[in-house]
């Protein structure tokens, strides 16, 4: 920026032979309309200028936030006093008149180069924070996607949970209606017990069944509804559809009864007298997520649940009371012993009941 045009020309002869590409202008007013576009790496300002002078130029250019660290050389033609102002106003750097091609060409490409580290600085700066931005978008959906995932272990095995995650299909929370195989379990003589026991024990007691449940809930794809104290309901055929639940259900029933006698054998040894009740029932229910916000569960409501726990109730200790439909699914799987018609509360008609007395030698069992 210089108002005389053979300055301006001295200016290009020098700098545009090393490769400098010149903008220029003969007044602050058209400089500084000139410079937001111009692309510009480092400003020549003339100090004496008709219009706005260079230390009002300069000063402006301070003032704009994008031009903060723009190098500006002052081209002065005293001494110490214009250099004065010039600091003042904002200049980095000063070349005195007459032009000195060499000191001209050295102050250029040593701000130049101040200029290329400050561009590299605000062009990584720039790349951190969307770098950041990119990882606070990867940590919030990675919380997002854990807190799912913790949702569905309340309720569902590893394996479902798997396989509901690699689909990223949750739409089985949504209320729907679906044929299911309930099974209900509890302890027997669990409240007397409870009632003669320290806490730690109870707790100690209930530890080691819940636990050895959970082991064979998940083996055999279960839902698990709810623990309720000694107790518990597992559902099978949903949220994911699977072949033959009742085969599923009265395996896993089986299973969960030998391994209850091999736990309650050695809680006999420490003077505990538990034994252990199941009822499977099937039929259609409405299942889907229930609760509020914060807390919800994924629960099976109808007439199949209320069956599946009042067999439960009914069953004496180490049997597994199944209901005619289940037994009609499973009868090649199973040997069973009637029980008769059972009046169940909350149910008008007697239902016929029958006890899994094993499985037969087809299964292995």
């Amino acid at each position: 920026m210089d108002d005389l045009p053979q300055n301006l020309r001295l200016l290009d002869a020098i700098l545009s032979p090393r490769g400098y590409r010149l903008i220029m202008a003969s007044s602050g007013e058209e400089a500084l309309a000139v410079l937001p576009g111009s692309g510009a790496d480092l400003v020549l300002l003339d100090i004496l200028m008709p219009g706005i002078d260079g230390y009002e130029v300069c000063r402006r250019i301070r003032s704009t936030p994008s031009f903060e660290f723009l190098p500006v050389v002052m081209i002065t033609a005293s001494g110490d006093q214009e250099k004065v102002r010039a600091i003042e106003a904002g200049a980095d750097d000063f070349v005195s008149k007459p032009l000195n091609q060499g000191e001209l060409l050295a102050r250029v490409a040593s701000l130049a180069r101040i200029k290329r580290y400050q561009d590299t600085i605000q062009r990584q700066s720039a790349e951190l924070a969307a770098w950041n931005l990119e990882l606070e978008d990867r940590v919030r959906a990675q919380i997002d996607e854990l807190q799912r995932v913790n949702r569905l272990r309340r309720f569902l095995s590893p394996q479902l949970v798997d396989v509901v995650m690699d689909s990223g299909d949750d739409g089985f929370l949504v209320s729907h209606r679906r044929e299911i195989v309930v099974v209900f379990c509890d302890l027997r003589g669990f409240t007397p017990f409870a009632e003669s026991s320290e806490p730690e024990e109870v707790m100690g007691v209930l530890s080691e069944f819940h636990t050895a449940m959970g082991e064979l809930i998940d083996r055999f794809d279960g839902t698990l509804e709810r623990f309720t104290g000694d107790g518990l309901m597992v559902f099978f055929n949903d949220p994911i559809p699977c072949e033959n639940p009742a085969e599923r259900a009265v395996t896993m029933a089986v299973a969960m009864r030998d391994r209850v006698a091999e736990l309650a054998a050695a809680w006999a040894r420490r003077g505990h007298d538990l034994g252990f009740g199941i009822g499977i029932a099937q039929g259609f229910a409405t299942l889907g997520r229930i609760g509020f916000e914060g807390r919800s569960d994924y629960a099976a409501i109808g007439n199949v649940t209320n069956l599946a726990a009042r067999l439960c109730v009914a069953a004496g200790p180490w049997q597994i009371l199944v209901t005619q439909r289940v037994l009609s699914a499973t009868e090649e799987l199973i040997v069973t012993e009637s029980v008769g018609d059972l009046d169940l509360r909350g149910f008008s008609r007697p239902i016929r009941a029958f006890d899994v007395a094993g499985m037969t030698s087809r299964t292995g069992g």
